[in-house]
């Protein structure tokens, strides 16, 4: 399981809880940022669940526009009472904003690096908006010696994929051993980004969502 906390150990519970033994390898790790955002936005626009933890209370009331439904949950369970959620990619996320058609300023609460093609796209689409960076993330840099002897010695069987930044950090670490394993990604955007390394298979979920990506593994 190669997702970042918060999410790694809720993942491997569900796995665990469907047979598999699971080994947690966060190739990203999530510091949140205090927000600069500000006071009355038409609406938010999360990309990514690891935005969540650093979105205030004042907004609570304010309509979010998120990428999929895992971050819906998050939202509501932070206290957010107007989410929809695009149930998809980026493209599906810019759409959803276009059809909603709200009149004001809409802020991408992002992750560094993050945002800037969906913030290019709703500008030239005529919607007021702005990126603002809630977190940043840091690469895994070297594999644990347990983690590479593990690999090394073909005793894991798949990995799981939920970004694509989290694929090319786990590429970028030279891991041994992936010709014998399958990939499973949550995208097509995901699985691009595992091509770099040898694999048994990539498998795609239907959908980005969880609930496809675990029903490769049923």
């Amino acid at each position: 399981m190669t997702r970042a906390e918060p999410g790694a150990s809720a993942t491997a519970a569900r796995l665990a809880a469907m047979g598999h033994e699971v080994l947690l390898l966060p190739c990203l790790a999530v510091k949140t940022l205090p927000p600069r955002l500000p006071e009355h936005p038409a609406a938010l626009v999360v990309t990514s669940g690891q935005a969540v933890p650093a979105l205030p209370a004042r907004l609570h009331n304010v309509p979010v526009f998120c990428v999929g439904d895992a971050t819906a949950i998050k939202l509501r369970q932070a206290g957010f009472t107007r989410v929809e959620s695009a149930a998809g990619d980026a493209g599906d996320l810019f759409r959803l904003i276009l059809a909603r058609n709200l009149t004001g300023l809409h802020v991408l609460a992002v992750g560094e690096r993050h945002g800037l093609a969906l913030l290019a796209r709703l500008r030239a689409a005529g919607i007021t908006a702005a990126r603002r960076k809630v977190y940043t993330v840091t690469k895994l840099q070297n594999l644990p010696d347990d983690v590479r002897d593990a690999l090394a010695a073909g005793a894991l069987d798949a990995a799981l994929f939920y970004s694509a930044e989290t694929a090319l950090a786990f590429a970028k670490v030279n891991p041994p051993g992936t010709a014998a394993m399958q990939a499973y990604a949550l995208s097509g955007n995901v699985a691009q980004a595992l091509t770099g390394l040898p694999w048994a298979r990539i498998h795609v979920a239907l959908a980005p969502t969880e609930a496809d990506l675990m029903a490769l593994l049923a």
